[in-house]
């Protein structure tokens, strides 16, 4: 881990580093003491910093290993951009990187570009990673929505609010970072070229696309608890009115059996007389509530 020689371009990547080895690049390049301890705490927010012989860029993604929207990992690469060398470090693999020295290997010529150039390659590699996982998001709504239409359970509730945790920790994340990209495409430092600028212009409209993406699916899962809170309400007033109709037919049916069932020797008929009547009753009452609420479009 040394600066390349004069003429020369290096781009050296760090995965797990130790301590130790922190503290050998710190003396060899000369960075500053407090971009080391960030590499040490991978937990820091996009941004970058100018040093006097480098930038410091922090650049996150995510990906979703399980295809489960709700369990989505956050990945972090901190890089030191200098003139003529690309310092990366992160902890375990990240196949955005691994895919950018695959490029590099099969066209020796894209290094030629300057180092400014490989990192804009990992930068884009890292932001597109961002959209397959809005489509999982995506998918995984239009299954929730149709699920709310037709049998809203419980479960498709906590499944909204799962996604909208990981939808405001994707926010969270490439807010920051859209304005780190809206900085490097200003130009005006002499270790991001006119040329590579250019470059990260499209990185930055990619973001702005992804940000107001974002906004858009947590519009819909908003209008998405709206639904199942309406369609669980309209359920629970069905049932409500079939019990409540039920009630009715019954009610009339407990005083006429009420009625003919006390224990008085003067009743107004025979016993057999009263069996019928009572009987005729317990049938006709029923028939005709039924007829009446179904006319009133009370069913």
């Amino acid at each position: 881990m040394r600066p390349p020689t004069h003429g020369a371009k290096r781009w050296i990547d760090l995965e797990d580093p130790t301590h130790d080895e922190l503290e050998v690049l710190r003396e060899r390049f000369g960075f500053h003491a407090l971009a080391i301890e960030d590499c040490r705490n991978l937990d820091q927010r996009p941004k970058v910093e100018a040093y006097s012989d480098s930038l410091f860029l922090v650049t996150q993604s995510f990906r979703c290993p399980s295809e489960d929207p709700g369990k989505i990992e956050l990945l972090e690469l901190h890089a030191f951009l200098g003139a003529d060398f690309l310092v990366t470090v992160h902890t375990g693999p990240i196949s955005q990187v691994e895919v950018v020295l695959s490029r590099l290997s099969a066209d020796p010529s894209l290094s030629n570009k300057g180092v400014d150039f490989i990192y804009y390659l990992i930068a884009d590699q890292l932001v597109d990673a961002n959209f397959p996982i809005l489509d999982i998001i995506s998918d995984s709504l239009e299954e929730i929505e149709e699920h709310i239409l037709h049998n809203p359970e419980p479960e498709q509730l906590q499944k909204i609010f799962r996604l909208k945790r990981s939808l405001v920790l994707m926010r969270r994340v490439l807010s920051p970072q859209r304005d780190v990209f809206a900085l490097l495409t200003k130009g005006g430092d002499g270790r991001v070229s006119d040329r590579t600028a250019v470059y990260l212009r499209d990185v930055y409209d990619h973001l702005s696309r992804i940000y107001e993406a974002i906004d858009t699916v947590r519009d819909l899962l908003s209008n998405d608890v709206d639904a199942y809170l309406s369609v669980a309400s309209n359920r629970t007033n069905d049932i409500m009115k079939r019990l409540t109709i039920m009630s009715a037919i019954f009610l009339p049916l407990t005083f006429v059996t009420g009625f003919f069932g006390q224990n008085f020797t003067h009743l107004p008929f025979e016993s057999t007389g009263l069996m019928v009547v009572m009987l005729v009753l317990c049938v006709v009452i029923p028939g005709a509530m039924l007829f009446w609420f179904s006319r009133s479009r009370w069913l």
